[in-house]
């Protein structure tokens, strides 16, 4: 794989990354961004919710947890994470560029979660009216292809079918994300983790749906990364080389981030 970020993506400028939720950019894609954003290839992240609904770490911000507030700071936090970055392009789903042309308007808010029994996130049945798994999925779409094809997208970024561990504001994003890539003509690719990235980092790829992957070495831009996800502060704590979730899970701050280019969609996907 080229360590050149202007071959990532097949060297496609403009890449679209689609997240759920404040602090996902960076903890899955951070080293890519600031990369692209370097190299002069114009990212674009759209983000769909402002989190409100997420938990927040135990300390003085912790009154913030379900207060209306906790949307303002996260705001505020993704705002100084994009400023590490170095990206300058940013929408929130129903905000223009990320709406679509004659509505007015709109936030879509955090779906909400909880734990389900297989260690995965699951919706809690508790997501409110304007919760973005709430909206019209039509409306939804028709925002991030407004999106996409004011910044001239020239592919798409975000989660597998399970939205990376099942958060279903994550799922919705993945299903989102690839309706408009198909729409537009667009190559998808999907956030690799876990097994799956360390297959990619390999240069294997056991996944039939997937055309090819790619890892990137994020390492010369390991510095920004980091910066930018001390700025959660409400999501998360890091630790020496290691992020720390709210939810007290632990992994390290990825030098590596990998990404499969998805088949498109046959009959019965």
């Amino acid at each position: 794989m080229s360590e050149d970020p202007r071959d990532w993506f097949d060297g496609r400028a403009r890449v679209l990354f689609v997240h759920a939720h404040p602090d996902d950019e960076t903890i899955t894609t951070g080293g890519t961004l600031a990369a692209l954003a370097e190299a002069g290839r114009e990212p674009l992240l759209v983000t769909l919710t402002r989190g409100e609904r997420g938990e927040v770490v135990a300390g003085p911000l912790a009154a913030l947890a379900g207060a209306h507030g906790l949307a303002v700071v996260r705001q505020n936090e993704l705002r100084t994470a994009l400023g590490m970055l170095g990206l300058e392009r940013h929408a929130f789903l129903g905000a223009p560029p990320a709406r679509a042309a004659g509505l007015p308007p709109t936030i879509y808010e955090d779906s909400g979660m909880r734990w389900g029994p297989d260690g995965r996130a699951e919706a809690d049945g508790a997501a409110g009216a304007d919760a973005l798994t709430s909206a019209p999925a039509v409306e939804v779409i028709a925002d991030l292809l407004a999106a996409a094809d004011a910044a001239g997208a020239g592919a798409i970024v975000s989660y597998d079918d399970g939205g990376g561990y099942g958060h279903p504001d994550h799922v919705l994003a993945h299903r989102a994300s690839r309706a408009v890539a198909l729409a537009l003509g667009l190559p998808f690719w999907e956030i690799l983790g876990g097994a799956e990235a360390a297959a990619a980092t390999a240069g294997d790829d056991p996944d039939p749906r997937h055309l090819r992957a790619e890892a990137h070495d994020v390492s010369p831009w390991l510095d920004r990364k980091t910066a930018a996800l001390r700025a959660h502060g409400t999501q998360l704590v890091v630790d020496g080389a290691d992020l720390v979730h709210v939810g007290g899970q632990r992994e390290s701050i990825g030098t590596t981030e990998a990404f499969a280019l998805r088949a498109a969609p046959q009959a019965g996907d």
